[in-house]
Parts: structure tokens; sequence; C-alpha cells
């Protein structure tokens, strides 16, 4: 093991305001993560200096197991993120003791720039919890505990005051920088400030490259975002009522964050759980369906269109896609007036049953959109159907509903018969030919990827790299794709914050944030593709526009670096492909 040396500058050196160590006395609140499974009992502890919280700036790529002394020479105290004015960026300190440390804080300096400043409450440190996952290994199918691998995962960000570290452990705390859109371009330069009882003060220089590129806010991003959103969920972990006031309430920190990330769509369910109750948390009745004493059918879009206009309010407002005309298991099912009871039927595509129940429903759908002007964005959306059930769903809805569009996640390569689909996402082993890409955007159509628990590069698990979920945005830019859809945004598993396993799929498959809107490593480094993306798009049209040759020349090597990252293949350079594609294109954006 290497020795660890560790730089501790006091504070007063930097800043006469923060030389004093006394903090007021707290109580660190958290709760117990899960007992390491697989902690190194070789891992030698004995070298790190005694009763010494040790520290250190770390890539933002690397994640640290809990129980392990790290390997770090030299700790690093000064670090440079550089962004564009409106866009978020990440950094990561590591802790680490072999004793007990209470009370870990952490404060922030304004960022100065000669005489310009950036507040101090633009930065944020949020000490990183881990959660027990398992591994890839078959990918889909379902899982016994004891049958997999399994291990403490960096993931969950807390937003504490304060924490005690405990002996022999790491603790990652994620640092995130909003640039605020009205900046003015420049360095910038601030202190974090490190306490901890019956420690030295600590202080890390964090430098801010502002350049002179603006980024549109997220409502305004062409990145076509599809994370599925599971509103039950929520009311489960709250122990709240479904679709109460308090439910609703309970929702809206959530998912403001899933607009924060620039999220276009809504998803929406028309009748029973579209997934044959396939979560831990079955999909609730958004639309009542029922079936009076006289044969006839009256419909109830109450829950429905609350749950639409706390969406779009919260900024998510360019599709809705209603799930499903062809659920997983073929059952529908309606609340009989007469016999007052709720009655299920197995209506599969093409049959009699669901003939009759769709071609009464779908008429009176198209009604009630048109009165609430939400038809034109709004889909009737199918799950992986079979070419069979795809036929027959279509044909009815055409017959009955022809005004309604159509979302496909699509496993079959359909948007080679049906081009007219409006959101066709394809699985990222299937790649969509260019033309048919640019014939389908020149009609206004939507053509994405979507990633699941068969794949097992790129994805967001919680045994993922960190970077991976960074991918997905250069992996749209290099295959000219619109976005990215992943099923599950918030599918929590039973105890989400301690343990992210689940029976059927890889740990982490089912959610990329947690309860009481915390977010995670994964959520930060989506965004960062994201914003990727959108930054892609702006350098590539400027250089396209321009008539300088030198500028024709810049084009080319972006290009090139981006091709780079268009494989859904784990490839050895991959990360390090991509961080010099991202150092390449602030580059251009200087």
């Amino acid at each position: 093991m290497n020795k660890i040396f560790l730089l501790v500058i006091p504070c007063c050196l930097l800043i006469l305001v923060n030389c004093s160590t006394q903090r007021p006395d707290k109580f660190c609140y958290t709760f117990q993560e899960m007992k390491d499974p697989t902690i190194d009992t070789l891992s030698d502890w004995s070298t790190i200096r005694s009763k010494t919280l040790m520290a250190s700036f770390v890539s933002i790529d690397n994640k640290y197991p809990k129980s392990v002394a790290p390997e770090i020479d030299k700790a690093i105290v000064k670090h440079k993120v550089t962004g564009w004015k409106g866009e978020r960026l990440s950094a990561q300190i590591l802790l680490w003791s072999a004793d007990n440390i209470n009370q870990i804080e952490f404060e922030f300096d304004d960022f100065k720039s000669g005489k310009e400043i950036l507040s101090s409450q633009i930065a944020q440190a949020r000490f990183v919890r881990y959660v027990m996952t398992d591994e890839f290994a078959g990918g889909c199918g379902y899982r016994k505990p004891e049958n997999f691998a399994a291990s403490l995962a960096p993931d969950m960000l807390d937003s504490l005051s304060c924490f005690n570290l405990e002996a022999k452990t790491v603790r990652p705390v994620w640092i995130t920088i909003d640039i605020p859109s009205e900046a003015k371009s420049g360095s910038y330069s601030g202190n974090i400030n490190l306490y901890a009882k019956g420690q030295k003060t600590q202080c890390f220089e964090l430098e801010i490259e502002v350049l002179n590129k603006t980024l549109p806010s997220p409502s305004d991003w062409q990145f076509h975002l599809d994370q599925w959103q599971h509103p039950s969920a929520v009311a489960r972990v709250h122990n709240l009522k479904v679709w109460s006031d308090e439910h609703f309430e309970a929702m809206k920190p959530v998912m403001q964050m899933l607009a924060n990330a620039g999220q276009k769509v809504i998803t929406a369910n028309i009748n029973k759980d579209p997934w044959n109750h396939q979560c831990f948390d079955a999909y609730e009745d958004m639309i009542v369906w029922n079936k009076n004493i006289d044969g006839t059918w009256t419909y109830d879009y109450t829950i429905f269109d609350r749950w639409v206009e706390f969406m779009m309010n919260i900024g998510v407002r360019k599709m809705i896609n209603c799930y499903s005309m062809a659920p997983w298991n073929n059952e529908l099912h309606y609340w009989d007036v007469k016999t007052q009871k709720l009655i299920t039927v197995v209506a599969k595509p093409g049959s009699e049953e669901f003939e009759e129940m769709w071609g009464t429903f779908l008429p009176d759908f198209v009604k009630h959109l048109k009165q609430k002007a939400w038809l034109e964005i709004t889909n009737i959306a199918m799950d992986e159907r079979s070419p069979e059930a795809m036929e027959a769903t279509l044909s009815t809805l055409e017959k009955y509903a022809p005004e309604l569009g159509v979302a496909l996640a699509d496993n079959h390569k359909s948007y080679k018969k049906y081009p007219f689909i409006k959101d066709m996402c394809v699985g990222v082993e299937s790649p969509v030919d260019l033309e048919d890409i640019e014939q389908r955007r020149s009609k206004g159509l939507i053509t994405t990827f979507y990633v699941c628990c068969s794949h097992s590069f790129p994805n967001q698990f919680t045994f993922s790299d960190s970077a991976e979920t960074t991918y997905f945005g250069w992996f749209t830019a290099a295959n000219n794709l619109d976005g990215f859809l992943r099923w599950a945004y918030n599918s929590w598993v039973e105890n989400p914050e301690i343990d992210s396993r689940f029976r059927t799929w890889p740990a982490g498959d089912t959610y990329i944030i947690y309860p009481d809107a915390r977010s995670s490593i994964r959520y930060e480094r989506l965004l960062e593709g994201i914003q990727d993306y959108e930054k892609i798009q702006i350098i590539k049209n400027q250089l396209l526009n321009s008539d300088v040759d030198a500028d024709k020349t810049k084009l080319s090597q972006l290009n090139a670096a981006i091709s780079k990252l268009g494989s859904a293949e784990r490839t050895a350079t991959w990360n390090q492909d991509m961080n010099a594609a991202k150092e390449l294109l602030n580059k251009l954006s200087e």
C-alpha cells in the first residue's frame, strides 16, 4: 500500500474570517447503511495518520469502495471546472479516516474574478450515500440475492448539514456548481472549507472557468428525454393516499428534478397497469371506465387531467404518452355500475372484446383531449409489443381515433413498417439507419434509443461506471438520434435508500433518483451528458454556418471525436475518449 501524504492548509492562510475551527455543536442525523458484504480484510488502514480526517479532490469518474483505504499518494487541494453560463457542473471530494470523525461540515466562500463575484449559493456539497447493489450477470430475469455478488455502491446524494464518518471507511462528497445564466465570463476562484470536530480546518480551492456561451433553459433543450414516471411509488414511500392533495404535494420536488433535466414526456396510463404490475408498486388508474346499467360507457378523466396539468405546470409539456392499448397481460378493467364490482377482461389485440372496449373509449378520449387542447401532443404508447399485436392495435386505432399519435418502444424495427410513428424509440443494440432518422426528422417525428435490463453497457445500474449515464448524451449525438428513453425514473424498490436490488433485474434498473427528491451520481451524470448534447448542437451549428476555413477544420475535429462514442459495446478507451471529446468541446466554446 502506498503511503498517503495529505497537505492540510489552515484557512487563516487564505481568508481570515474562517480561521476558527470552533463550530456550534450539531446532531448529525443519518440512517444506517447496510453492512458492507465485501469488506477487504487485507485493506491496510495502519498507514493512515491516526485521528486525522484525510481529504482530497478526486475524479467524478471514480467510485471508491466504502471499506477500502484509498491509494492516494498526495492529496489534491485545487481543482478546476469549466462550463457555460447556465450549466451545472460537478466535482468530487473524498474523505477517509482510520478513526471516527464527527460533525463533518462544508462551507463555501464566494467565487471571485477581479471585481466580479459569484455567490457561494451557486455551490453545494452533498454526502454520497452507499446503497446495496449486485451485478449484471445474466441481465434480465428473476433474482435471488444469494445468487449474485453483492457490494455497496456510492450513489445517493444526501443534503445533510453534517455527517459523522465511521472509522476505517471512506465517504465521497459530491460538489455541485450551478453557473448563473447572467454570470460574466472569466475565471473565478473560491474556497471550500472543510470542518470537523477536533480537526484543523482544511481549505480546497475551486476554480470555475465560465466560458462566454450560454446554455438554454432545460425546457428549451433539443434533447428528447423520456424517463417514465411512477406516481404511486411516491405515495407508498410517504404513506399517502394515492391522488390526494398530499400525494401531489409530495410529488412536486421529485418531478421538478425531472423537468430540470429537460424531460419532454408525461407518462400516463389509460386503463389497468400497462406492465402487469412488474414493479414493486402497481400503476394506479388515471382514467376510470364505467359500464352503466343500460350498457353505455362513461369515463372519468378527473385524475388524468389533474396529473397532466400538474406535470405541465412543472414544465413538462411536449408530449403525453398514454400506456397502453396493448398492455403486457392484455387485461383491461372497468367498474360495473350494476354489480358494483371491478371487472377484469382479457382483451387481446384483434379480439372482439378488444374492438368493443377500445372502439367505445377512443372516440370519447379524442373528444376530451380536444376540449383540453391536448390532442396534438397525445400519443397512444406501446412497449415492446409483438408485430402481430402492433398490427391489430394500430388497425383499431386508425379505425376509431386516427387523430391520435403513436409512441413505441420498439424491439422489432417496426419503424420500417410504420414510418408514421411520432415517437419511435429503439433498443440501443438496434441502430436506426441514418437516412430513416433524417427522413423522420424532416416530418417532425422523434427517433430515440433506450436501454433496459438486457444491456450491460451503457446503462444506469447502481454498479455501472459513473460516466455511463453521461455517455448517453454523446451516444445520442454520435448516432444522430434525438434523445433517450429509460423506463424507470422513480419505480422505487421496497427500501430504495439502502438497497437498490430488485427481484427481477440488475440493481438500480428501476430508479435513478431517491425519495424526498434526493439526487444521485447517476442523475447528475445523466444531466451532464444532456448538457453536452445541447452544447454539441450549438457549436456544430455555429461551425456549420461559418465561412471561416479554420472552423471547418474544427468541425471535422469535433465530428471525429464524437464518432468514437457511438458504440453500444464497452471499449477499452470509451471513458478517456469521452473526456477528450468534452475537453475539445469546451475548447471550441472559448
